[in-house]
C-alpha cells in the first residue's frame, strides 16, 4: 500500500491491528477507518522516520505507554474519533517533533491531573474535546507556550478552573464549541491577551442578562471574532455589539450559519464610540425567520462609516436601504452574492451617494435580469474597478449600456447571453463571458488583456485585430477543431492560450506551427482521450512545447488504414482455418457439453427405456454385437440394450443421440480396449457421462475390460475414470471358456443391481 514517496495508505481495510513489518523507510502511515482497538509497544518500533501517523476513526481504547517512543520525527498524530477514556503524558513523552495533535471525538472526560502535553515544545495545532468532555483543570496546558490553532469541543463543558489557559502565551486561532455562557466567560478571561482570532461555535446569546457576564470580553486584544452556528436575538444584539465596539484591537467580525430571532427592533441605539478599528464585517448564511419584516437598520448607521470590507452572502437580502449605502462611505469591497437582489432593488440600493469609495462589487447569483438597467444603476460608482454579476439571467443584451468609467474587470459568466454586443464597456482589461451560448466573439476592445471564453459554442478563435493587447485567452471546452496560420500569427504577443478540451485533430504540421512559429509563450491544448491524439497529449492542459510526436502519431491515417487491413486479414485467416478444421462443429460440441452438464444427474423413472447404454469402439463391434448382445438380450429375463447402430434416431445430431441415450439408460456399459481409448466418439461418450455417471458413491457405470489397457492410455482429463479403475472392481473378459460363464453371471448381476 506504499507509493514511491513511502506514503502507505492502509485506510478502510478492515484491519484489527497495526500491520507488522513496518520499516524505517515509511514516512506517512494512514490507518484511518479500520477496527484497531489496541496499540502495542512493538507495533511502531521500527518506523523511526515516520512523519505522519493517521489513526482516526478506529476503535482504539488502549495504548501502551511506550508505543510512540521511537517516533521522534513524528510531526502529525491523529487519534480522533476513537474510544480513548483517558490521556497519558507518557504517550507523547518522546514526540519532540510533533506539530499537530488531534484528540477530539474520544470518550475522555478530562485531561488528567497534570498536562499531557508538557513535552510537546514544537506543538502548533491541538484539537481536543468530545461530547463527554466536562472538566479543564489548571495545569492541563503547561508546557505549551504558542499555538497556531487550538480547537476545543466543550459542548458539555461544566467545570473550568481559572488560569488553565493562561500558560499559553499566544494562540493565533482558537475554536471553541461551547454552550455555557458562564464557562465561556471564564475562558475568555484567561485568553484576553493571547488570542488573535476567536471563533465560537454553537453558543446561544438569547438572554440580555447573560451578556453582562461577557463584559470582560471588551478588554480582549482579539483582532477577529467569529460566530458559527450561534443564536442572537433582538435583545442581545445591542449588548453584543456594545462589547465588540469596546474591544481595542478588533478588526473583523464574522457570522457564519447563525440565526437571528427578531426583526431589528433593537431597544437601544448603537453608537460608535470606541470602535475605531473594526473594518471588516462578514455574514454568510444568516437565517432571519421573519426577514421580510426586518427594519431598515437605522440603529447601526453610525457604526458603518468605518467599514472597508462587507460580505453578506446567502442571507436572502433583497434590498440595501439607501441610507445604509450612503453611510458606507469607506467601503471598498462589497460582496452581496447568492441573495435576492433584483433590478429595481439594486437601483434603490446603489442610490446616488451610496458606496462612494467602492472598488470591488460582487452581485453574482442574484435575481438580476436586465443588463442595461444593472449597468445604469452602478454607473455613478466612480471608483468601481471590479464587477462580478455572473450567475444571473440576463439573456439578450442591448447594444448600448452605461457603465462606471473606471471599470476594468467584468464577470458575465453563466448569464445566458447568446451574443455579446457593444454594450460591453471599452475600458475593460479583463472580461469573463464563460459558460454562455456564444458562437462567436467579434468585439473591439482595445484595452483588453485577458479574455475568458470557456464553455461556449465557439468554432473559431476570436479575431486578434480588435483586441490587439490581449496577453491571455481561454477558449477551453468549446467546439474548436483547428487553428489557421493567420489566426496564430495575429496572436504573437500573447503569453498564454488555453484551448484544452476542444475537438482538435492533432498533426505534426499543426504542432510544429504553434510551437515553432506562433511565438506564444505557453500554449495549452490538452487533447482529451476521446480524440485522435492520446499518448503524451492525453493530459489535459499539456504544454505544446513539451510534446514530441512519434512517427505513428504524425501519420495517423496511414497507421489506422494498415491496422484495419491487418485486422481484416487476421479475421479472414481465422475463418479459413475454422472451416478447414470444422471449428463450427467443435463449438456446437462445446455448447452441447455445457447443456448436458447443467441437466440433473438422474432422469425420471418414466423416461428410462434401456437397462444399459453400450459404449464401444467400432473395432470391437464383432464381440459386442455377436457375443455380448446375443448373450444379454436372449437371457431370461432379457436385457434391453441401447446400441448406436440400432437405436440412435436417424437425422438427429449424434451428440444429442449420445446424451439422450445415456439419460434413458439405467446403466452405462463401457467396453474398454485399446481401440476404445483411441476412438474419438468413445471419448465424447466418456466426456458426456464423466460428470453425470462417474461418481464413486454410485454404480451407474459398468466397466468391461475386453483386453488389458495401460493406465497411461486413458485420457488424463478423465480423472474420475482413472480413480474408479484404481478403487473399484471392473469385469475383465477371460480368454478361457470355462471362466466366461462366471463373467456373464457377474455382468448380469451388475446390470440388475
Amino acid at each position: 500500500s506504499c507509493d514511491a514517496s513511502q506514503l502507505c495508505n492502509c485506510s478502510s481495510m478492515g484491519l484489527d491491528f497495526i500491520p507488522p513489518g513496518l520499516t524505517a523507510k515509511i514516512t506517512v502511515l494512514n490507518l484511518a477507518h479500520n477496527r484497531i482497538k489496541h496499540i502495542q509497544s512493538q507495533d511502531l518500533q521500527q518506523a523511526v522516520n515516520l512523519r505522519a501517523l493517521l489513526l482516526q476513526s478506529n476503535k482504539i481504547s488502549s495504548i501502551d505507554e511506550d508505543s510512540f517512543q521511537s517516533l521522534e520525527k513524528l510531526e502529525l498524530l491523529d487519534l480522533s474519533n476513537n474510544s480513548l477514556a483517558h490521556l497519558s503524558p507518557l504517550w507523547f513523552g518522546h514526540l519532540f517533533s510533533l506539530q499537530h495533535l488531534h484528540l477530539q471525538g474520544n470518550s475522555y472526560r478530562d485531561l488528567g491531573q497534570s498536562s499531557p502535553f508538557s513535552s510537546l515544545r514544537n506543538l502548533s495545532s491541538l484539537h481536543l474535546g468530545n461530547p463527554q468532555f466536562s472538566v479543564i483543570r489548571q495545569g492541563n496546558f503547561e508546557g505549551i507556550e504558542l499555538l497556531h490553532k487550538l480547537w476545543i469541543d466543550g459542548s458539555n463543558l461544566s467545570q473550568y478552573e481559572q488560569g488553565s489557559l493562561k500558560s499559553i502565551k499566544e494562540i493565533n486561532h482558537m475554536i471553541i464549541n461551547i454552550r455555557s455562557i458562564n464557562i465561556f466567560s471564564e475562558i475568555v478571561r484567561d485568553i484576553l491577551h493571547s488570542v488573535t482570532w476567536l471563533e465560537v461555535r454553537r453558543i446561544a446569546f438569547s438572554i440580555d442578562a447573560e451578556m453582562q457576564v461577557l463584559s470582560v470580553m471588551s478588554s480582549s486584544f482579539a483582532k477577529k471574532i467569529s460566530l458559527r452556528q450561534s443564536l442572537l436575538t433582538d435583545a442581545t444584539v445591542p449588548e453584543f455589539v456594545s462589547i465588540l465596539e469596546d474591544m481595542p484591537k478588533l478588526v473583523e467580525l464574522e457570522l457564519v450559519d447563525c440565526r437571528l430571532l427578531g426583526t431589528g427592533q433593537w431597544k437601544m441605539e448603537i453608537q460608535a464610540k470606541k470602535s475605531q478599528t473594526l473594518r471588516v464585517f462578514t455574514i454568510k448564511k444568516l437565517s432571519i425567520e421573519e426577514f421580510y419584516l426586518f427594519t431598515d437598520l437605522h440603529a447601526v448607521e453610525s457604526l458603518l462609516s468605518l467599514f472597508t470590507r462587507v460580505t453578506v452572502q446567502n442571507t436572502k437580502v433583497f434590498l440595501v436601504p439607501c441610507r445604509i449605502s450612503q453611510h458606507l462611505r469607506s467601503l471598498v469591497y462589497l460582496d452581496l452574492s447568492a441573495n435576492l437582489l433584483g433590478d429595481l432593488s439594486l437601483e434603490h440600493s446603489a442610490c446616488q451617494g451610496g458606496w462612494p469609495s467602492l472598488q470591488t462589487l460582487n452581485l453574482s447569483q442574484n435575481s438580476l435580469s436586465d443588463l442595461e438597467m444593472t449597468s445604469k444603476s452602478l454607473s455613478h460608482l466612480g471608483n468601481l474597478i471590479v464587477l462580478d454579476i455572473s450567475l444571473n439571467n440576463f439573456g439578450e443584451i442591448p447594444d448600448k449600456c452605461e457603465w462606471p468609467k473606471l471599470l476594468k474587470y467584468l464577470n458575465l459568466s453563466s448569464t445566458q447571453i447568446p451574443k455579446v454586443t457593444t454594450c460591453i464597456p471599452q475600458t475593460l482589461e479583463v472580461l469573463d463571458v464563460s459558460g454562455n451560448n456564444l458562437q462567436e466573439f467579434g468585439l473591439e476592445l482595445l484595452s483588453l488583456k485577458e479574455l475568458y471564453l470557456a464553455r461556449n459554442q465557439l468554432k473559431t478563435l476570436p479575431g486578434a485585430a480588435p483586441i490587439p493587447n490581449l496577453v491571455s485567452l481561454s477558449v477551453r471546452t468549446n467546439k474548436l477543431n483547428s487553428f489557421s496560420k493567420e489566426q496564430f500569427e495575429s496572436f504573437r504577443r500573447m503569453e498564454l492560450l488555453d484551448a484544452s478540451d476542444n475537438n482538435f485533430i492533432c498533426s505534426c504540421e499543426f504542432l510544429s506551427f504553434i510551437h515553432h512559429e506562433a511565438g506564444i509563450a505557453q500554449v495549452l491544448v490538452g487533447w482529451p482521450d476521446k480524440y485522435v491524439c492520446d499518448s503524451p497529449l492525453a493530459v489535459r492542459g499539456a504544454q505544446v512545447g513539451a510534446v514530441h510526436l512519434s512517427p505513428m502519431e504524425c501519420h495517423r491515417s496511414l497507421v489506422v488504414s494498415l491496422v484495419c487491413v491487418l485486422v481484416f486479414l487476421v479475421i479472414l485467416l481465422l475463418v479459413a482455418v475454422g472451416y478447414k478444421y470444422h471449428m463450427v462443429w467443435y463449438l456446437r460440441m462445446t455448447w452441447a457439453w455445457l447443456q448436458a452438464k447443467r441437466k440433473p444427474k438422474r432422469a425420471p423413472p418414466k423416461d428410462v427405456c434401456y437397462d444399459a447404454f453400450v459404449s464401444y469402439s467400432e473395432n470391437d463391434s464383432d464381440w459386442v454385437e455377436n457375443t455380448m448382445v446375443r448373450e444379454l438380450e436372449q437371457a431370461c429375463p432379457p436385457f434391453r440394450l441401447c446400441l448406436h447402430k440400432r437405436d440412435f434416431v436417424p437425422g438427429k445430431w449424434i451428440v444429442d443421440n449420445i446424451i439422450d441415450s445415456i439419460e434413458k439408460s439405467r446403466k452405462t456399459l463401457f467396453v474398454l480396449s485399446e481401440h476404445f481409448v483411441q476412438s474419438e466418439w468413445c471419448k465424447y461418450e466418456l466426456d458426456f457421462s464423466h460428470f453425470r455417471l462417474f461418481d464413486e458413491n454410485n454404480d451407474a457405470a459398468i466397466l468391461v475390460l475386453l483386453e488389458p489397457i495401460q493406465g497411461k492410455a486413458i485420457p488424463k482429463r478423465f480423472c474420475k475414470l482413472r480413480k474408479i479403475m484404481n478403487t473399484k472392481t471392473y469385469l475383465e473378459w477371460p480368454l478361457e471358456e470355462e471362466q466366461q460363464r462366471m463373467f456373464w453371471f457377474n455382468l448380469k448381476v451388475a446390470l440388475r443391481s
